[in-house]
């Protein structure tokens, strides 16, 4: 890896598109934008994932200028304020990644691995920079009818296998395994891969886990994606000690908290 990840590190979610399922994590206004990282960063986070396409299930589909409109100003602002900062850029689209790069990204993050765009592997071979590869089905609009499995694991870890001969093959080596939580699974499905986390250590590459306030969490306690905090953490907690390395979460504080006790377990 590009990046020494000798300890969990802790991912800022800021989400510039009006739609996404947690309030809270949208920011627009650029000084909203800076004052965003400025508290992040300060809590502790070690990178900041900016998403300008929305993807929640059935989230609307918008064009790629319209997702460059959106992230493009965030980038030089953050960046203006914060040069040394590590940007992640979450997107699936290889022009928006080239882009993303030129303006100072440091890693992508796919959520369709490739899928969406059969260019974004040629793309990640030629800026050369750690790329995200998440397990999807379908896309936001569609992901939630494309649960079904013969074998989740099996067939999760296959299409991991695939996709990373691929991406070596382009001469890609900086992977980040995301299993996708809520993306293509059930309720059950979510919690399954959690218990099991440690299956994807096979893989060889450093795991990543993004459940911050997820349906899995705020529906299995009946409460609004606010009120999900606490079962954040928990789960949080768990992944930790099935030895994930990234965090993606929007509560950076808690976060941190959580990475230092569990560090004092181990």
């Amino acid at each position: 890896m590009l990046y020494a990840l000798d300890r969990p590190w802790i991912m800022g979610i800021v989400n510039l598109t009006p739609d996404s399922f947690y309030d809270k994590s949208r920011v627009q206004r650029e000084d909203a934008i800076v004052k965003r990282v400025e508290v992040m960063l300060g809590e502790g986070a070690d990178l900041i994932d900016l998403g300008a396409y929305s993807s929640r299930p059935g989230a609307t589909h918008i064009s790629e200028q319209e997702e460059w409109e959106r992230l493009q100003p965030a980038m030089k602002v953050i960046l203006r304020n914060y040069p040394e900062v590590l940007i992640s850029v979450d997107t699936f689209r290889s022009s928006i990644a080239r882009r993303a790069y030129k303006e100072g990204a440091s890693i992508i993050n796919d959520i369709s691995g490739g899928q969406m765009d059969d260019q974004m592997f040629n793309a990640i071979s030629e800026i050369k920079i750690p790329y995200i590869l998440m397990h999807m089905r379908g896309d936001p609009r569609t992901m939630n009818s494309l649960n079904i499995y013969d074998n989740l694991f099996k067939e999760m870890i296959n299409y991991f296998e695939s996709r990373i001969l691929e991406l070596k093959a382009s001469g890609v080596n900086d992977i980040i395994i995301d299993p996708g939580f809520g993306f293509a699974k059930s309720m059950d499905q979510n919690y399954e891969l959690l218990k099991n986390f440690t299956y994807f250590e096979v893989l060889g590459y450093p795991l990543l886990v993004g459940l911050s306030r997820k349906s899995m969490i705020f529906k299995e306690l009946g409460v609004q994606p606010s009120e999900a905090l606490n079962g954040t953490i928990a789960l949080n907690t768990v992944s930790l000690l099935k030895r994930a390395s990234i965090l993606r979460v929007h509560d950076i504080k808690e976060a941190k908290e959580v990475v230092n006790l569990v560090a004092k377990l181990k």
